[in-house]
């Protein structure tokens, strides 16, 4: 399977949208907004991120989109995030896409959350070099509960 990377376009937001309403992807996840059905809501986000300086990228299999990572926030404190179609869990699709924009981002240190029980978030993490520095709570939306989450750094 050939996994690429490419700037978001407008009609991939569709796909997204799609894809970030899965209630089994939301459970993972558990950060998520507050309704992730509005779609209004879901617009105004989208205009924002990519009006920031953040690197935004669609996540392409074999041409199709299966999904977005992004790195975000102020320099020396810059997260990455990823979100994957659930059809395709499993498939090594997250662990490339996030190499290949951990490679077109040089900046160090990253960083990367994930819920304490989401174990392949967390694998994908550490396979591309992500490693844990920190527990915290939070309140996790999809969860409707307060949840313990991993810190995660990547230096190199």
């Amino acid at each position: 399977m050939q996994i690429a990377l490419r700037r978001v376009h407008d009609s991939d937001l569709p796909v997204f949208y799609r894809q970030m309403n899965d209630p089994e992807s939301l459970r993972m996840a558990a950060f998520t907004p507050k309704d992730p059905a509005d779609r209004d809501a879901f617009d105004a986000h989208w205009r924002k991120i990519r009006a920031s300086p953040a690197v935004l990228r669609t996540i392409l299999a074999d041409g199709d989109v299966v999904g977005s990572t992004a790195v975000y926030g102020e320099p020396g404190e810059r997260e990455v995030t990823y979100w994957i179609d659930r059809a395709y869990w499993g498939r090594g699709i997250a662990t490339a896409a996030l190499r290949a924009l951990v490679t077109e981002v040089p900046e160090r240190p990253l960083y990367a959350r994930a819920a304490a029980d989401n174990t392949g978030s967390l694998r994908v993490l550490e396979k591309c070099g992500f490693r844990p520095t920190a527990l915290a709570a939070g309140y996790a939306n999809a969860r409707a509960a307060e949840i313990e989450e991993v810190v995660l750094r990547l230096e190199t």
